[in-house]
């Protein structure tokens, strides 16, 4: 795969849980993680000694995270809404060149900073919260 331009990830949120993706603003930098817990099923009898693991079994899970700055107050009151409520809507995280994963995530961390000759900066984390669709771009 070619070098892409790291604005190109992009984390989409569904703002009224109607199937209309809006890119969350202001957000400068942005990262996405698979992970597949795996179940050990070595025993005296493997064959070496070599760990054997068990095919399709463990815990898929998915995180995401961003930073940026505040620039939409829609998609920002929304984030934010989702945290306090403790909602899994539906996000869409689009990788350039490799495709769009989207399912339900829970904002997981949501915090602000800012400094006194800067602007106002935020970053978000998200955990997966069920199955998740991958489409291939």
């Amino acid at each position: 795969m070619a070098a892409q331009n790291g604005k190109d990830l992009l984390i989409k949120l569904d703002l009224t849980g109607a199937g209309q993706f809006e890119t969350i603003a202001g957000l400068r930098a942005t990262r996405i993680s698979f992970n597949a817990e795996s179940v050990d099923v070595t025993s005296l009898e493997s064959q070496g000694g070599w760990r054997e693991l068990l095919s399709g079994a463990g815990v898929k899970s998915a995180s995401i995270s961003g930073s940026g700055i505040f620039k939409d107050t829609d998609t920002d009151a929304r984030a934010r809404q989702i945290f306090f409520d403790g909602l899994t809507p539906d996000f869409q995280v689009i990788i350039p060149s490799f495709g769009i994963v989207s399912g339900a995530f829970q904002v997981t961390s949501l915090e602000y900073a800012g400094a006194h000759n800067g602007e106002a900066s935020y970053e978000i984390s998200l955990a997966s919260a069920g199955a998740l669709d991958f489409v291939a771009l």
